[in-house]
């Protein structure tokens, strides 16, 4: 289980890599043991300026570039964070927490997508209209300029990849700002993209103090356009300040997953796949399944079998191949899932496994035991807020219609799941529910050419697939007698 660390902690702006030495810094710390890994430099002012000039010099530059040259950059990207899978994965292992299993996996994922923008590049079409006889009319997609993006800790690999993707493959400049808890993996998959022959001005990478760093950015006139992934209030507040410069914007922002189990459903197939899902990452998925609505002839089934998976998964340092969850990703989660379970308890929920924090044998980092709650209230606050942790909260419904009201009873909506063998009750499922994503006996919702958001307070716009390049284009119609 020995592995080394092997992150460069640094801001990335204009090709220059500026180390700690004499600077404000954020500790970063190994969640499985509480010790620090390193020390990341946080961004100044002059700093941020700089990389605002940098990004308006590298979108002149990137945006005269061919499709092909801007293929070639996502695609050597990608082999090469194939080629580098070992040791970034280690690095957002240690960083974040996760298994190394599901860090290699996110990897390969945003390798993928690299894949697919890649020939996406090609594909960025345009139209002609029907005119009269001498004159021309022509519909044209353009890059919409510099980027600002901000990333949340919890796929540190993933979701600058898929900032960097879109905005790369669209022919934009982008400041990146990644997590300060997880910042080596982000500055890793940017290395690839450098390595790979993407020009020094077109993307930099920033950290600092997120409220200061955000607002900074999104003031500038550079900037015209804005990517966050994270929580509803943050990506509120983020929209507040883009509108006042009229910028466009994409928010992957919370949820609080749905999952619709009927009575017809194909029981221990649904378990096989619900109970990864839920404890993948720790829980701190934004679709990760959560609210578990069972059907009254099978509930006590279902709480009993889901109950016996999670109780058997192992918990510990996510660098060791045998555990199956690692810890949460920072302190503040452990007492915050601590409160949830206290106030479901309070509510009348039942606690049927977990509840309480703890890893293996040894455990010193910020652990909490999967969980599950039965019978859980509407009324108990983790069935109204996103928990974000190792908790699966189980409630019994007897119709159709009382599944329906339930599933879309919050003001999130990005994804949901559905468990039923009758094909006429998923179609209708499919339509009834207000969901970005919805997958029908299926936890698999997510692909490289396939759009990922939501709806509702859940966020807009998509991040992957072609509407992912879309988001970073705009339209331009010209007219020419």
């Amino acid at each position: 289980m020995s592995r080394t660390y092997d992150a460069q902690l640094a801001l990335h702006i204009d090709g220059e890599r500026i180390g700690p030495r004499g600077r404000s810094t954020h500790t970063v710390i190994n969640p499985a043991t509480g010790e620090a890994l390193g020390h990341l430099p946080l961004a100044t002012t002059a700093d941020l300026e700089l990389a605002l000039d940098t990004a308006a010099r590298g979108f002149r530059i990137w945006r005269s570039k061919t499709a092909d040259e801007r293929g070639n950059v996502l695609a050597g990207a990608a082999r090469l964070l194939r080629e580098r899978i070992e040791k970034i994965a280690t690095i957002a292992t240690m960083e974040e927490g996760k298994t190394l299993g599901e860090a290699k996996g996110e990897l390969l994922m945003a390798a993928g997508l690299f894949d697919f923008y890649a020939g996406e590049t090609t594909r960025i079409y345009g139209r002609v209209l029907v005119r009269p006889t001498g004159m021309l009319s022509r519909v044209m997609k353009e890059p919409v300029g510099p980027v600002a993006a901000f990333c949340p800790w919890n796929f540190p690999i993933g979701n600058p990849a898929r900032k960097l993707g879109a905005a790369i493959g669209a022919g934009c400049s982008i400041i990146i700002k990644p997590p300060e808890e997880a910042p080596g993996s982000a500055i890793e998959v940017l290395n690839c993209l450098l390595d790979a022959g993407l020009p020094k001005e077109v993307a930099s990478c920033v950290f600092g103090i997120p409220d200061q760093v955000s607002r900074h950015l999104i003031a500038s006139p550079v900037i015209r356009k804005v990517s966050f992934t994270g929580s509803v209030a943050v990506g509120k507040h983020l929209m507040k300040l883009a509108a006042d410069g009229g910028k466009r914007t994409t928010m992957e922002l919370g949820g609080h997953g749905p999952v619709l189990v009927f009575d017809d459903a194909d029981l221990d197939r649904a378990l096989d796949m619900l109970v990864p899902a839920k404890f993948r990452n720790a829980g701190q998925v934004c679709v990760s399944p959560t609210r578990f609505h069972v059907q009254e002839g099978i509930y006590d089934r279902f709480v009993t079998g889901f109950t016996a998976r999670a109780s058997k998964l192992a918990v510990g340092n996510g660098l060791d191949a045998a555990v199956q969850m690692g810890p949460m990703a920072n302190p503040r989660r452990p007492d915050a899932i601590e409160g949830f379970v206290a106030n479901a308890v309070t509510a009348g929920a039942r606690v049927v496994t977990g509840g309480e924090r703890g890893g293996g044998p040894g455990a010193s980092g910020f652990f909490f035991r999967p969980t599950v709650l039965a019978d859980v209230p509407t009324t108990a606050r983790v069935m109204n807020e996103e928990p974000f942790g190792p908790i699966a909260l189980m409630r019994p419904f007897e119709t159709f219609d009382e599944a329906i009201e339930q599933a879309n009873r919050l003001p999130y909506g990005l994804a949901a799941y559905c468990f039923t063998e009758n094909g006429r009750r998923a179609l209708l499922l499919a339509d009834a529910i207000e969901s970005g994503m919805v997958g029908i006996n299926t936890t698999l919702i997510g692909g490289a050419d396939s759009p990922f958001g939501g709806v509702k307070d859940s966020g807009h716009g998509s991040e992957d697939g072609p509407e992912g390049l879309e988001a970073c284009l705009v339209l331009k119609t010209i007219h020419q007698a």
